[in-house]
């Protein structure tokens, strides 16, 4: 059996090989943190989810779970809409610049998420709650300085 090969088009692939820079830059004095893991600790000071965020971005929750594990490189326009969605400075994200809200400043994403539910309690639940924190927090605190 043969085949007529007049008609079949070779492909040919040509991949270019990166040049090998020829100038050596000073290191960068960054974090050892990487992308991922400064996208996952600004995301968790905001009190936000992986899902939150990723709706905030209009994007799915795996896509952000990828960036935050490394898994999935960032490029320019994603970097500026995670920053946008976070409210901070995508210097900040890349490390070239302190994120201006402090550790200790910043909730907890579970106390974070419990406030926000009792925001959509009726106000008579409310204010129920909030005595019952007052409570137990003097308790815990002899001088009673709420």
């Amino acid at each position: 059996m043969c085949y007529d090969t007049t008609y079949v088009k070779t492909l040919v692939y040509t991949y270019f090989m990166p040049r090998v820079p020829k100038q050596v830059l000073p290191p960068l004095n960054l974090s050892d943190e990487s992308v991922g893991q400064r996208i996952a600790r600004i995301r968790k000071l905001k009190g936000l989810t992986q899902v939150q965020l990723a709706e905030r971005i209009g994007i799915e929750r795996t896509v952000i779970a990828n960036y935050e594990k490394d898994r999935l490189r960032i490029y320019d326009e994603m970097l500026a809409r995670i920053a946008i969605a976070l409210s901070v400075t995508t210097d900040e994200i890349l490390g070239l610049k302190a994120v201006a809200t402090s550790r200790d400043d910043a909730a907890s994403l579970r106390l974070v998420r419990r406030l926000r539910k009792i925001e959509l309690l009726p106000p008579a639940k409310q204010k129920a709650i909030i005595q019952t924190l007052d409570m137990a927090l003097q308790s815990f605190d002899p001088t009673g300085d709420l």
